[in-house]
This record gives C-alpha cells, sequence and structure tokens, in this order.
C-alpha cells in the first residue's frame, strides 16, 4: 500500500515537504492508517502533522470513547491532538436536513476554523477507492447532471490550503492489512452498518457484488472519475466564457456578486449559437448567478423546462424555487425574482407647479417646462408638448395600474394600457418599470411608448415634458 499511495500522491502533486497537514481522524480504519502513514513520514518529509477529530455528539459514550482513543494514539505517536465537538441534531432541526447532510456541513465547517486556526496548508482526509465506488455508483442511480457524477475529487481548494485525499489509490481491504501489518486496532462506528442510508446499502450489497466480477474496479472508478473533472473543469472554463458573452446583468450587480435580488438577461440567438454541452453549463452558471444557496427543490425537470423555454417561439414565464420568475419574452430570456419586481414597481409623485422638476426612484429626472419657440424643440420619444390650456394640475407620474386606459393618436376611443404595451412587444419584466403621466382628465403620455392626442398651440405659450433616462443599462 505504501508505494501505491506514495506514487499517487507525486502523480497529483501532493507535494507535502515542509507543509503543515491536518488529518481528519474519525477513529476508524482509513482515517487511523492515513494518520500512521503520514506519520511515517513526519520527520523526512519535515511536516508539521495535526490530528483534527469531530464529535459528532450522535453516539454518547461511544463517541467521547473514539476521541479518547484517537487523543490517546496520538500522544503514543507524538502527534499534536485537537478535536471539535458539533451539534448535529440542533442544526438538522433548524435546516430541515438529513442526519447525514447536517453532519457534514457542521463537520467541514470545523475543519475550515482548524484549517485557518493553524494555518494549515492541506486537510487530508482517509476517503478510499471503495469510497469512490460507492459514490459513483450511488450517483448513476439518482442523477443525470454530470457535474454530480464527477466523484470524490482527489484534491480541492480549502479554507487556507487544500483536500488532499492520498488513500484514494487503495481498497478498504488494503487498508485493513495496513492497519494489522502495524498493529494498529482502529475503531468501528456501528452507525455505518445501518443500511438504512443509501451508502451502507450500496457498501453492504452492492459494492461487494461488483467486485466479485471486476476485483479491479476502483482502478477503473478512479479514472473515470479523474477523466470527467478534468473534462468538466474544461467545459466549465468554455461555459464561463459563453456566460459573460450572453447573459447581460446589471452593472450594479456585478460589482457587487453578495446583492440579493439579482437579475439577469440571456440573448437567444447568441445562446443557440453555441452547443448543447455549453447551454446546459451557461444555464447552471446563471443560476449559481441568481441564487445565494441553489434551492434543493432545482431539479434536471427544471433544466428541461428552461431549454423548452429556449426552442418555444411563444412568449412566457415559468416560475422556479424561491420566487425566480423565468420569461421568455421576444428574443431574450429573462431571470427576475417576482417579489423584488412587485416592491419596486409602486411608484407614484406628482407635479403641483410648472416649472419643475423631480428625480424619479429609477434614476431618471422629468422636468416641466413652460416653452414658447417651438422651433427649438425636437420632439422624440421622451419629450412632450402641449398647449398649456391642455393640462390641468397637478399632474401625476406613475406607474401602471390594472385597468389603465388611454387615447393615443390616430385611433377613435381609448385602449387598455395592457394591450398597447403586448402591441409593442414590450417584455413582461419591463412593463411595470414604464412610467406614464395623467391629469385630471386622462393619462396622456406612456413614456417612451405612447401619446395622446393632446393639441400644441402654435402661437401662445405651450408646456414642454421631458423624461431623462437614467445612464444604467443591464
Amino acid at each position: 500500500m505504501e508505494h501505491k499511495v506514495l506514487s499517487f500522491m507525486k502523480q497529483h502533486h501532493m507535494h507535502l515537504q515542509g507543509k503543515t497537514v491536518l488529518v481528519g481522524v474519525s477513529g476508524g480504519p482509513d482515517s487511523m492508517a492515513l494518520l500512521h502513514y503520514l506519520n511515517e513520514r513526519q520527520a523526512e518529509w519535515e511536516m508539521t502533522l495535526v490530528a483534527i477529530a469531530i464529535d459528532h455528539q450522535l453516539r454518547g459514550e461511544e463517541s467521547l470513547a473514539d476521541i479518547t482513543y484517537i487523543k490517546d494514539m496520538c500522544l503514543k505517536w507524538e502527534i499534536t491532538f485537537d478535536f471539535v465537538q458539533i451539534d448535529v441534531k440542533s442544526y438538522e432541526e433548524k435546516e430541515k436536513v438529513s442526519t447525514q447532510v447536517a453532519a457534514r456541513t457542521l463537520r467541514y465547517q470545523a475543519f475550515e476554523q482548524k484549517m485557518n486556526e493553524y494555518e494549515g496548508d492541506f486537510l487530508a482526509l482517509g476517503h478510499h477507492g471503495d469510497d469512490q465506488v460507492e459514490t459513483l455508483l450511488m450517483s448513476f442511480v439518482r442523477t443525470t447532471n454530470l457535474s454530480s457524477l464527477l466523484g470524490i475529487p482527489i484534491t480541492r481548494t480549502f479554507a487556507t490550503g487544500m483536500i488532499i485525499r492520498p488513500l484514494l489509490t487503495v481498497t478498504k481491504k488494503e487498508i485493513e492489512h495496513y492497519c494489522k501489518k502495524y498493529h494498529i486496532q482502529p475503531r468501528l462506528d456501528n452507525t455505518n452498518l445501518d443500511t438504512n442510508y443509501t451508502r451502507n446499502y450500496f457498501r453492504k450489497f452492492v459494492v461487494p457484488k461488483v467486485k466479485e466480477r471486476h476485483p479491479n474496479v476502483h482502478r477503473t472508478m478512479q479514472q473515470l472519475s479523474e477523466s470527467l473533472q478534468e473534462d468538466e473543469y474544461f467545459l466549465m472554463g468554455e461555459a464561463e466564457k459563453v456566460f459573460e458573452q450572453v447573459v447581460e446583468r446589471p452593472v450594479n450587480d456585478r460589482k457587487d456578486p453578495q446583492k440579493k435580488d439579482k437579475k439577469a438577461v440571456l440573448s437567444i440567438e447568441a445562446f443557440k449559437q453555441y452547443p448543447l454541452p455549453l447551454q446546459r453549463r451557461v444555464y447552471q452558471l446563471t443560476l449559481g448567478y441568481l441564487y445565494d444557496d441553489l434551492p434543493k427543490q432545482l431539479t434536471y425537470t427544471h433544466e428541461q423546462i428552461f431549454m423548452s423555454l429556449v426552442e418555444d417561439s411563444t412568449n412566457k414565464v415559468v416560475h422556479f424555487p424561491k420566487q425566480l420568475w423565468i420569461e421568455r419574452s421576444y428574443g431574450d430570456v429573462k431571470f427576475y425574482f417576482h417579489e423584488q419586481v412587485e416592491n419596486e414597481h409602486c411608484i407614484q409623485v406628482e407635479i403641483l407647479k410648472i416649472p419643475e422638476r423631480i428625480s424619479l426612484p429609477n434614476g431618471a429626472v422629468i422636468s416641466v417646462s413652460y416653452i414658447n419657440d417651438l422651433s427649438t424643440v425636437h420632439e422624440d420619444e421622451y419629450t412632450y408638448l402641449c398647449s398649456v390650456h391642455e393640462l390641468s394640475l397637478p399632474l401625476v407620474i406613475r406607474t401602471r395600474k390594472p385597468g389603465d386606459r388611454m387615447k393615443i393618436k390616430g385611433m377613435n376611443g381609448s385602449k387598455k394600457i395592457k394591450d398597447i404595451l403586448i402591441d409593442d412587444k414590450i417584455p413582461r419584466m419591463e412593463r411595470d418599470n414604464i412610467f406614464l403621466i395623467e391629469d385630471k382628465e386622462e393619462i396622456f403620455w406612456l413614456i417612451g411608448v405612447r401619446k395622446a392626442t393632446k393639441k400644441i398651440n402654435q402661437t401662445s405659450s405651450n408646456v414642454m415634458i421631458k423624461y431623462e433616462v437614467a445612464d444604467h443599462n443591464l
């Protein structure tokens, strides 16, 4: 085993010379073999070795006996020992997660704390080849996402350094032989025999059957895991480039990645130029950008819904967890949180006199002034002119309400503003951002979209209303 592990460490650049290495130790054969293996080389490699034990407080006196055993072995082997107690049950109840998820979350939080405390370069964990087989087989039967099929990573960035798993190249049986060779009598955790846990079921009933027929399956699985991880790393790198090109985000969101209630707009035409594997990863990156933590309710079905939305030419909205709305709107797919949109759109201000200049919550400015010389004015979609006799104060600037109607040029009667916005192909997400202006008589301007039929006086005073757009774009 020693030779296999050393070759594996060299192959994967686990250079521990002169480094501070923390070892996660449970008292079981895997972690005790790893601790012994590294301790045998501590002097030669000039390492600082620290054993970290975690008491999950799930097995009462048995857990405390494990900690005592590890502490005694560290004293015997002259290894620095430290331990952390974590309250798994309280976390499980508070966060509504399984015992295994709670234990894993708190365990890695404790490891991170100790890595920071000792300024560790590496955290060595005792996962072995059979663990890799179990992980991949479980993934094959319960996921369709390639990123979930990558298996246990050999190394990954963590806290002040990296996590390393030097034993992924050897089997459980080889580790047990190692323990016997060096007279290590590890502790056994009886919860590992409980087949109600999926991993234990695979460990007891599935993996042994596979290994009967294919004794070297751990090598095959490890090579598969490494190949998949390398491919995924490359594809995600390419997807990140595509994400930057096809997904637009508000400037403020890009400057502040922690900003809540983010928005994004994906260009369908640009998105569809890329192959499907990159499209799927851009979708994943977009969700990763929008959510602080990906909701557990997200499944492969949501990905299918999104891809159907891209392919379908019909404008529609689909609802994702945590009130994320994804809207196909003409040539774009828009991502936004519905609660945020509702909160932003309750806007109304009044103009009681002329001249006046008012700033709006979206950063734009409305100015109202008298003007006599019409030749100096260029009327566009953000400028409104009418005779002073056509207006009756106060003017109200607001966002639309259900049932709003207005008269528009070239049409008898009035039309629902909702229908006007649909006719003009204004995306659903933007409709509640558009301001309108009304006086006591009517809505006369849907700013940037349509104007009513108020008259301009060529011989006497007129009123000019200008909407100055704020300088912020997606």
